[in-house]
């Protein structure tokens, strides 16, 4: 009789282990469907660095990348004219509120603040001095706007967009 006890919570135990395996397993299975550059991968050369992204079955372009140091998700947005971090993210940040403005959203007109980010990392790409919007009313991943955007060169090709900055030549003399 104890075998079968010991067999069945030995039985319970794997069924148990089995389950969480799969849940984590399949979590981020999931997670790299809806962002499938969480750790983008940069292309060095002589004059340019190059970030190649896929895009997430929503047919968005999400990517992993940092403001001031700190992990951030953006979502690319050509359409934003700012970088537009919401408010909790931008507190998370230590980004200052600046003037207040109003904004044409998609959804209407909205209050922003302007601010303005010290040092935004695309993989290696790396911007300075980036105007940006910080939106009380918006959740989730930072738009990726036209003031960062407008930096770099972009190009796509079926389900890859690639960034690419090119490099500042030094001039000799």
């Amino acid at each position: 009789m104890n075998v079968t006890k010991t067999g069945q919570g030995m039985m319970t135990v794997g069924v148990v282990l089995g389950m969480v395996f799969l849940t984590f397993f399949f979590g981020g299975v999931e997670e790299n469907r809806r962002n499938p550059n969480s750790s983008p991968s940069s292309l060095i050369h002589s004059e340019s660095i190059e970030v190649p992204l896929k895009r997430n079955r929503q047919g968005h372009y999400l990517l992993v990348g940092q403001i001031n140091g700190e992990d951030v998700e953006f979502l690319l947005d050509t359409g934003a004219t700012d970088v537009v971090v919401p408010a909790s993210t931008a507190r998370r940040l230590g980004l200052p509120y600046g003037t207040r403005a109003r904004a044409m959203t998609a959804n209407g007109p909205v209050t922003i603040y302007q601010t303005r980010i010290d040092e935004l990392h695309l993989g290696k790409i790396r911007l300075t001095n980036i105007d940006a919007s910080i939106n009380p009313n918006m959740e989730g991943a930072i738009l990726l706007g036209m003031t960062a955007l407008g930096q770099i060169e972009f190009s796509q090709q079926a389900d890859t967009l690639t960034l690419k900055q090119i490099a500042l030549k030094q001039k000799s003399g």
